[in-house]
């Protein structure tokens, strides 16, 4: 069963506060809702209603937003509102009524960007896809994967990797992007249009767990007594520094080990990181000289262990 926590994300308008979960609430549908009158459809959002601050509620993939009245401040209900979220759905009540629901196609966009690796293309969505990075390298590792098996289906996808709002596929060298790029983004959104399962919870777990000597979330890295100071600087640098660029060109970077004795650093690379040509000059020029310049005298060389 689902454990769900839900967290208290500050957005740019000081009146509306984000409820994030850790699994998804609605599959690629979101719901805005004025009163309770409108919330017929969602149980959570009408027990919602019920607290007298609550103007408006918007529920997405997932997370639950939520429009105060002035007559209260956030920091003195926030924590409340979260938790009672989170008894929610852990009590295993629906947050949107299907039965009642519309079942037509939800409109989805998709375009396709090209990466700084020649084998790999970037298809964006404007929906998001997946709360964490999965990476799969054949159809086997797919199994509980419902969107990249489809995928590998295709003769010419080599791996796919998927994160936030977006897939990364890496072809083989037989095809030109010219000649598949626009199949794959319709086959894309048509699939996403019908709303059909990107990624079972079993996914996650087989990748966690198969990775988790490897290829950790950043935060339990951070929250890890276990990792010494410097390998917590580095987790913070990587994060605020590197990781946003690298998404922007389909990939995405892991802190693996460092060795205070020989100062090395070890980082795995994936989606269009894994296997570019340019990642080496990225590795050495971009991130080495980066860590060295931030953290003076501890650090000697940085490698990834599957470039």
């Amino acid at each position: 069963m689902k454990k769900y926590t839900v967290k208290v994300v500050p957005t740019s308008h000081e009146g509306i506060m984000k409820f994030e979960a850790n699994y998804f609430l609605t599959q690629h549908i979101s719901y805005e809702f004025e009163n309770i009158e409108e919330a017929k459809i969602s149980p959570l959002a009408q027990q919602l209603f019920h607290l007298p601050f609550v103007k408006q509620i918007y529920i997405a993939q997932n997370f639950v937003a939520i429009n105060k009245y002035d007559i209260v401040e956030w920091a003195d209900v926030q924590r409340e509102v979260a938790e009672q979220i989170e008894a929610y759905l852990n009590e295993g009540h629906p947050v949107i009524d299907v039965v009642n629901t519309s079942s037509k196609k939800v409109p989805v966009t998709v375009y396709a960007e090209s990466t700084p690796n020649p084998g790999v293309q970037k298809f964006v969505a404007n929906k998001k896809l997946v709360l964490q990075t999965l990476e799969f390298k054949n159809i086997d590792e797919a199994i509980d994967a419902p969107l990249p098996t489809a995928l590998f289906n295709f003769p010419f996808v080599k791996e796919v990797f998927l994160d936030d709002n977006y897939v990364s596929i890496t072809k083989y060298d037989r095809v030109e992007w010219n000649d598949i790029s626009n199949e794959i983004r319709e086959f894309l959104r048509d699939y996403l249009e019908q709303g059909k399962e990107v990624i079972k919870e079993e996914a996650f777990k087989t990748q966690s767990s198969e990775t988790s000597n490897e290829v950790a979330n950043e935060s339990s890295y951070v929250n890890d007594e276990n990792l010494d100071d410097v390998s917590k600087q580095i987790i913070a640098i990587i994060d605020e520094y590197v990781k946003p660029a690298v998404a922007s060109d389909g990939g995405n970077i892991q802190f693996q080990n460092y060795d205070a004795t020989t100062q090395k650093v070890e980082v795995i690379l994936q989606g269009a990181c894994s296997g570019c040509p340019s990642s080496t000059f990225t590795l050495k020029n971009g991130i080495e000289n980066m860590l060295k310049e931030m953290l003076p005298g501890k650090i000697a060389t940085v490698e990834a262990i599957n470039g």
